[in-house]
């Protein structure tokens, strides 16, 4: 029965170890990008694929303009213009190209990449070559030239947008077709909200039906970094993610190379690009049904969706709707605009447990405000909620402590005859009213919530460079002295020698290793999960310091005193 601890302690480091590697072979992508030799023919087979039926829409092709559709006119980077519109608000910084009111740039102004360099901003999109990125919207139509895509000219008032109001910003964007067909592309901005609404108004002020579709198109280069296990972040998952109405699904763009295009329909999906913290997604305002497509093209991803064809009779007008949500992955932002978006912060197996975790750590802060004193007080909270389960055990504990000479001599005894030792030791066991397996329960119920909390330190964005106190200014990356593990070592060899020794000589030398071994692993974790070990390892401590006390249990010699 001695062995039982010894194994629970070594299944926990194999666990910790296994969920490690499950998150990195989760989020990691071995992405395979095609040669460029082969883009010519991609591209021609683009091409082909991007007839437009009379009055039935097609998804455009991003490699094709549907003005010129019969000539197959490829659309090169260059191709967007340098007329620009800035819009700001107090957190985000766009840039909108008056080619397709297309949106070229997007900064996110209280999310620096380093602490270090705090002028250094997070984009999630951006027309550079090295982190490319495009967020198209447009208008398709059955007849090409009442079109207004996002390769046609828009007009805009100002140049220059900002919100330093409490209120809607409003940006509008015009096109007219020449012949009765305008087109108003408005985004609509919120203070401190990272969703944009789009809304594409169709006017119709000829003398003939208008028949056509509202289409928005996600462009976005996904980068292959170097894996390192000092960087949590270069095993995050970086690419595309969809709901198809019933689940949620991440998309390994490789798959897409080989397999060609996903596509599906749904009234209540999204698509969008995913990276660790942060998420670009288009969900429809409406519950019509919408054609989706992501494919990869070389070692860009290219995700659009298409709704239903509408009609607009001469003298009306018809208003799309569109949520563009481009920021951190905060769940409270992302459910107002969709409850099912939430789902791109994933917990993996151990959600049931780590929504409640993250909701009260959350609760916590909004009275604390600081995720590490948080971190500590769930702590205690989860301490307290299961005190009884664990006195008991640690009961058990200080009287397997107090029997350790009786043990001892009995082994002494029967050393030659393991039948008879193992009868021997039982009866003790049973006449003591002992349960030597008492002790593993606590570690048993301790596992899923660790493995749970770590998930949410690593996925949750509020934790992203959260401070705590002096040199801890990231709770979601390692401790840079190690000091934490260091006092986690410390911690749990105390707590080994609180506890009763394992029978077995080499066991007993295991047990005092594996501190150390556990330690130095979690050297690696995010701090503020070693900080919940170190808190809830300092309170096991003190718990079974005072039951043993108070049963009369001599730590230092391992008898009772009474």
């Amino acid at each position: 029965m001695d062995n039982q601890r010894f194994f629970i302690w070594a299944v926990f480091g194999f666990m910790c170890l296994l969920n490690y590697q499950a998150w990195i072979q989760q989020n990691a992508q071995n992405y395979q990008y095609m040669d460029r030799s082969v883009e010519t023919t991609q591209d021609t087979k683009q091409n082909n694929r991007s007839s437009l039926e009379d009055n039935v829409p097609e998804i455009i092709d991003m490699q094709t303009s549907p003005t010129n559709r019969d000539a197959g006119l490829q659309q090169k980077n260059d191709t967007l213009g340098t007329d620009i519109v800035k819009i700001k608000t107090d957190v985000l910084e766009m840039s909108v190209n008056l080619v397709g009111a297309t949106i070229q740039e997007i900064k996110l102004l209280n999310y620096p990449i380093s602490k270090d360099k705090p002028d250094d901003l997070v984009e999630l999109i951006n027309q550079s070559i090295n982190n490319y990125g495009l967020i198209q919207s447009g208008i398709r139509a059955s007849d090409k030239k009442q079109e207004a895509n996002h390769l046609v000219k828009f007009s805009s008032d100002t140049k220059n947008y900002e919100l330093n109001f409490d209120g809607d910003l409003i940006v509008p964007f015009r096109w007219e077709s020449g012949d009765g067909i305008s087109v108003e592309k408005q985004f609509i901005l919120k203070q401190g909200n990272y969703n944009i609404r789009l809304e594409q108004i169709v006017r119709n002020d000829s003398n003939q039906e208008w028949r056509g579709a509202q289409y928005s198109q996600l462009v976005r280069r996904v980068n292959k970094d170097d894996r390192s296990m000092f960087d949590v972040e270069s095993f995050s998952f970086d690419g595309p993610i969809i709901f198809d109405g019933e689940k949620s699904e991440k998309v390994d763009p490789s798959d897409l190379l080989e397999e060609g295009p996903l596509k599906y329909s749904a009234s209540s999906g999204w698509l969008g690009t995913i990276q660790h913290h942060f998420v670009t997604a288009i969900i429809p305002g409406t519950d019509n049904e919408f054609r989706y497509q992501i494919n990869a093209d070389n070692d860009k991803i290219i995700a659009n969706l298409i709704g239903p064809t509408q009609s607009v009779y001469p003298g009306e007008n018809i208003r799309f709707k569109t949520n563009v949500f481009t920021g951190p992955k905060l769940q409270s932002q992302m459910e107002e605009v969709t409850p099912t978006l939430k789902l791109t912060v994933d917990y993996g197996l151990l959600t049931l447990l780590s929504d409640p975790l993250f909701w009260l750590l959350s609760f916590i802060y909004s009275y604390v405000n600081n995720w590490g004193f948080s971190i500590i007080l769930v702590t205690v909270f989860i301490k307290l909620l299961f005190y009884k389960l664990t006195e008991k055990s640690g009961h058990s504990m200080a009287k397997m402590r107090a029997l350790a000479p009786r043990l001892k001599s009995i082994q002494e005894r029967y050393k030659d005859n393991r039948e008879q030792l193992g009868r021997a030791t039982m009866e003790l066991y049973k006449r003591e009213k002992v349960n030597p397996a008492a002790g593993c329960v606590p570690m048993l119920i301790q596992m899923p919530f660790f493995l749970a909390f770590y998930w949410v330190l690593l996925e949750s964005v509020e934790m992203r460079q959260a401070p705590f106190i002096f040199w801890l200014t990231d709770l979601s990356s390692r401790d840079p002295f190690f000091v934490l593990p260091l006092m986690m070592a410390g911690a749990m060899l105390v707590q080994t020698k609180l506890n009763p020794a394992p029978a077995d000589p080499m066991q007993a030398k295991v047990m005092q290793i594996m501190p150390i071994m556990l330690s130095v692993m979690f050297a690696f974790f995010p701090s503020g999960l070693v900080l919940y070990w170190v808190t809830n390892t300092i309170l096991s401590v003190m718990q079974q310091w005072l039951i043993n006390k108070k049963l009369g249990v001599n730590v230092t010699e391992g008898h009772s005193s009474g």
